[in-house]
């Protein structure tokens, strides 16, 4: 970093004040992005070193871990001592109580199951109730439906005393009609 401030112009102001300067110059609510600054730093001050975007970035991030500016959805805007602290996405964390003076904490837990003891004795299985798992088997039904081999179709009566599936399709005659 000293190199490029060494090959900077004698007239040009610190990136700092040059930062400020444009804020104060933009005066938007919710702060300026750093285009807009880079913008405004390149109309105002014209020649600028060759790695301005770099330098700006650098002293932005800067500024901001000082406390100088806050940083907003990517919009800087000047620290307001006043101003109470934005709020970030989702519920805030429930206040934690502090521990009296003298507790000692254990080691947390690990996530996730234990593992089994390999030393352990095997569980005995559980009483059943005479049952198999999971859904019962469909019961076999004698076959319905079409018989290829004769071309009749078996009829096979459920409870209520029809056929199962759709009824076959009645091919109805035309009536002839005497010409006299």
């Amino acid at each position: 970093m000293a190199t490029e401030e060494v090959n900077k112009p004698p007239t040009l102001p610190p990136y700092p004040e040059m930062i400020m300067k444009a804020l104060e110059a933009l005066n938007e609510e919710n702060g300026s992005n750093k285009s807009a600054i880079s913008k405004y730093i390149e109309s105002t001050y014209g020649e600028l070193p060759a790695g301005h975007s770099a330098l700006l970035s650098e002293h932005l991030n800067k500024m901001k871990e000082n406390g100088e500016l806050d940083l907003w959805k990517n919009s800087y805007m000047k620290h307001d001592p006043n101003a109470p602290p934005k709020r970030g996405r989702g519920r805030p964390p429930k206040p934690k109580e502090p521990l009296p003076p003298g507790t000692v904490l254990g080691p947390s837990r690990p996530r996730g199951r234990p593992p089994k003891d390999p030393n352990a004795p095997p569980k005995p299985p559980k009483s059943t109730s005479g049952r198999p798992r999971g859904r019962p088997r469909k019961m076999a039904r004698p076959s319905g439906g079409f018989d290829g081999a004769t071309g009749s179709t078996a009829v096979t009566a459920s409870s209520s005393g029809r056929p199962r599936g759709r009824p076959p399709k009645v091919k109805a005659s035309l009536p002839e009609v005497s010409v006299q």
